[in-house]
């Protein structure tokens, strides 16, 4: 039998990356996710990065053993680990002034879909707006704190009224809220929640107006610092309208603590009452309290942001648009781009330690590839965070502060010209 004789077809290796690509390649087959294929900026780009890729590798001296595909996923990844990173600085950035605020749903690739939540967030990129000083946790804060001294905050605040009997001194304010038809039957608002009762009172008469001159309100009131020594129908003070607001709830106060005769005392939720109630005493209470309701459970009458951000997980960011990423991140981009390359490239070749030759054998460099790729990704990787945390916003503030701290130094030392007229 004759000897078959081997012609090769081909002198190059079967898998080689080409020294240009094209924007025909790119597509959903030759990146994973294809974020950006819509942006024809992103598939220049990706094509670019395989003549980079192809000449830092020495393409044109060994074959380089990777595809057009394989670079084109390098840079969508790098595209994205660029996205990240600087989402994460932007949500340090912006976190405790937009806690509270509209969130949204994301697809599988991390963009903003639209829904109930985002209906006025698609396709704004918020990532990229630059919003106002809001200071929503300290805010929140404050709210609590008001909520708790009963000067305001997010809790709703009812009223009550209940009629009392003659000589009964102890009353459960608890079944006499929870029985009241209003709050049975109003979206079960109390039930068995325990109310918190801010304050106790019974309505007294006013002060009367005659304190204030002799005219009763007029247009006209004295000064309420010299009865005795002049009428106010004879002497008059111009006073700021501020005082008399003062002395009218310093009557109201005098006489709600000095003239009403009647006390209460208030142990969990039982009302007692000193002294008994007669037919003359106070025949109506009232009572101001609020519902005790779960922390994150939002009012239906208005929103307080319960169902809005609330940590980093929920800010409405996207991937950065291709085309917002100045020249600064695209170079950071190419760098990260051809280390994933050498990171590919090193496992492709780890698949086989030496090739053999015509009485000789050949180690491939896989491990020195792994080697570079790994510490040029973790060293583009802090370089960008590091440069990030000096540009925080809290940073720039300390620059401009101490930028004015030192102008105001230099300006004490520089001699002002002096005019001649």
């Amino acid at each position: 039998m004759a000897a078959t004789t081997l012609t090769p077809k081909s002198n190059i290796s079967a898998v080689r990356l080409p020294a240009t690509g094209s924007t025909t390649n790119v597509t959903t087959t030759a990146v994973p996710f294809g974020v950006y294929l819509s942006s024809i900026d992103f598939l220049s780009g990706a094509v670019d990065q395989v003549s980079y890729t192809y000449r830092k590798l020495g393409g044109d001296v060994l074959d380089v053993e990777l595809t057009e595909k394989n670079v084109y996923t390098a840079y969508e990844e790098a595209v994205l680990e660029y996205s990240y990173i600087v989402n994460i600085h932007q949500a340090k950035n912006v976190l405790s002034d937009l806690l509270g605020n509209t969130t949204g749903t994301f697809d599988q690739d991390g963009n903003l879909k639209a829904s109930s939540l985002s209906s006025s967030l698609s396709g704004t990129n918020v990532a990229l707006k630059f919003p106002q000083v809001r200071f929503e946790y300290a805010r929140r804060l404050s709210q609590g704190v008001a909520s708790l001294v009963a000067v305001g905050g997010n809790e709703t605040e009812y009223s009550a009224s209940f009629t009392t009997d003659t000589d009964v001194q102890d009353y459960d304010l608890q079944t006499v809220i929870s029985s009241s038809s209003n709050f049975q039957t109003t979206n079960a608002l109390v039930g068995n929640n325990k109310v918190t009762i801010k304050q106790v009172y019974f309505k007294t008469p006013q002060s009367m107006w005659r304190f204030y001159g002799y005219y009763g309100g007029l247009n006209t009131v004295g000064n309420l610092q010299n009865y005795g020594q002049w009428a106010d129908d004879s002497q008059f003070q111009i006073i700021p309208v501020w005082q008399n607001k003062l002395q009218a709830k310093s009557f109201e106060s005098s006489i709600y603590t000095r003239n009403s005769h009647y006390s209460y005392e208030l142990k969990n939720n039982k009302l007692r009452i000193y002294p008994l109630s007669t037919t003359v005493g106070p025949r109506k209470m009232w009572v101001r309290f609020t519902i005790k309701r779960d922390a994150w459970e939002d009012h239906s009458d208005r929103q307080t942001g319960t169902d809005g951000i609330n940590n980093m997980n929920t800010l409405p960011f996207a991937n950065i648009p291709y085309e917002n990423i100045n020249s600064i991140g695209k170079q950071w981009i190419r760098r990260f781009a051809l280390a994933l390359a050498k990171e590919m490239l090193g496992q492709i070749r780890g698949k086989f330690t030496t090739m053999p030759i015509p009485g000789e054998s050949v180690t491939l460099n896989h491990s020195e590839l792994l080697g570079q790729a790994k510490e040029e990704k973790e060293k583009l990787r802090e370089e960008l965070k590091t440069t990030l945390d000096e540009l925080t916003y809290a940073k720039l503030a300390e620059q401009d502060a101490n930028k004015s701290e030192s102008v105001f130094k230099l300006n004490k030392l520089t001699p002002f010209p002096i005019f001649v007229g």
